[in-house]
């Protein structure tokens, strides 16, 4: 087995990036609300190797940012995206949170429906939201655990939205009963937050504000100290603040990682993707098995076969920067909505680009939608442009698609979703992969209830 030298602070900001999309923030949040919560740590005098552990707690913070995204578009048929991006402005009061229901609820849909979901907030707003944030806690921790990191960590993700007067969500937990890394990832991201929509003034007023309610009055204190120092700022909003955090990891070291654990990686997000839509529960997972399943079939050796089953993990990685209201929309999407969802392959190709040992990855990530006539997306490439590797990943993906639920209409059978794959051969698809996954297929238990269609049959 390789083992390769990576800096795992690389890989993890990153994909950081991921995640601000999907909650709505400018790019690089989770970045920034690691430099201002690595320095409140360092304020308060935190060792090096608990700092090490804060500073992936910051970076990590919005891992289960995704699990909640259909439901907040189904309860308040809202954009999900612009909906997280404005409710972490709000404080919590009820004079807030009534303005921002009103403001929010069902601005895209009928006079009728928003009336009946704005009466269902009011009602069971309370147990709604603490069911929201449970979900997104627990499903972040449980990933970041599948990541290799510390209970500390996990700790850290999973209470990331209690208060420190015990008015937060889920469990209402009190004061020091927080943990220590959940209270400065919370006053990190409101500062972030703010800082980036009114500046530090309003960053620093904030917190002065939502001190001893929201906040440990002795972190507030830390962090106006760290802030009062020269640079501050400054840096927090410079260009090349990603390379200033990426440098100044506490405890910096190269982490010798052999591929099981970027495997682990690449499967860990696989679930912070199909975790945005009901509709792609599994999808990332089954796109892997049937890309292998062609892949043995066509004799790729196994080191190919393992870089394949990344590409496959990690190809939709640019849905988290989709909104819900796009993903699950049961009717046929509009210009810009079909312009917004063409998107998705761009974003993996962007995200993955910056992450050295997935940057060979990027690619297939980018074109998966490309097909062999040049009248896929993004860039319309033809045959001799689109490497085998994409074909592979891109006829999994494919077959998967038609196999499982959509919004606008129910999985189809096996050979039904072969006959539509030959009907595109040579055009949309390459035949070979269609046969490879075709030969496969006869070979496992799938074919026992329903015989898999020929070529020549679907023709």
């Amino acid at each position: 087995m390789r083992t390769i030298q990576i800096r795992l602070a690389e890989i993890i900001e990153a994909l950081s990036k991921a995640l601000d999309m999907t909650e709505g923030q400018p790019p690089g949040h989770c970045i920034r609300a690691c430099f201002i919560g690595t320095h409140i740590g360092r304020e308060i005098g935190m060792p090096d190797a608990a700092l090490q552990e804060l500073y992936y707690t910051l970076l990590l913070k919005d891992l289960g940012c995704s699990s909640n995204a259909a439901r907040i578009c189904e309860l308040y048929l809202a954009d999900d995206i612009s909906f997280k991006r404005d409710f972490k402005l709000i404080d919590g009061s009820l004079s807030q949170v009534l303005g921002f229901v009103l403001g929010h609820t069902g601005l895209q849909a009928g006079l009728a429906g928003r009336f009946r979901s704005i009466l269902n907030i009011m009602q069971n707003g309370g147990q709604i939201v603490t069911d929201l944030i449970q979900t997104r806690c627990q499903r972040g921790a449980e990933i970041a655990r599948q990541m290799r990191f510390s209970e500390d960590v996990a700790g850290g993700v999973l209470n990331l939205d209690e208060h420190w007067n015990g008015g937060g969500r889920p469990l209402g937990i009190v004061g020091e009963a927080i943990p220590l890394f959940s209270r400065i990832a919370l006053l990190s991201q409101v500062a972030d937050i703010f800082q980036m929509s009114g500046g530090p003034e309003a960053a620093m007023a904030e917190i002065r504000k939502r001190a001893g309610s929201w906040f440990d009055p002795a972190l507030t204190a830390a962090f106006a100290r760290a802030a009062a120092r020269p640079a501050f700022w400054e840096t927090l909003r410079s260009p090349e603040l990603e390379t200033v955090v990426l440098e100044s990891e506490p405890g910096r070291q190269a982490i010798m990682a052999d591929d099981d654990y970027l495997d682990d990686i690449a499967a860990a997000f696989a679930r912070v993707i199909d975790a945005k839509s009901p509709y792609t529960s599994g999808h990332s997972d089954r796109v892997a098995l049937f890309t292998d399943l062609i892949a043995e079939e066509m004799g790729i050796d196994a080191e190919g076969r393992r870089f394949l089953h990344r590409a496959a993990l990690l190809h939709d990685i640019g849905k988290l920067g989709v909104s819900n209201s796009v993903l699950d929309k049961p009717g046929k999407l509009d210009d810009g909505e079909w312009l917004a969802m063409r998107r998705h392959a761009e974003f993996s190709e962007e995200i993955l680009s910056h992450i050295g040992a997935f940057a060979d990855v990027a690619r297939i990530g980018g074109a998966h939608h490309e097909r062999l006539d040049g009248k896929g997306y993004p860039r319309g490439l033809t045959a001799d442009e689109i490497p085998m590797e994409v074909r592979i990943v891109s006829t999994a993906d494919v077959f998967d698609a038609l196999t499982a639920d959509r919004p606008y209409r129910a999985a189809m059978p096996i050979a039904q979703a072969f006959a539509i794959l030959w009907e595109g051969a040579g055009g949309a698809h390459d035949p070979i992969c269609i046969e490879a996954l075709q030969r496969a297929l006869r070979k496992t238990p799938l074919t026992l209830s329903e015989p898999v269609v020929g070529a020549s049959a679907a023709a």
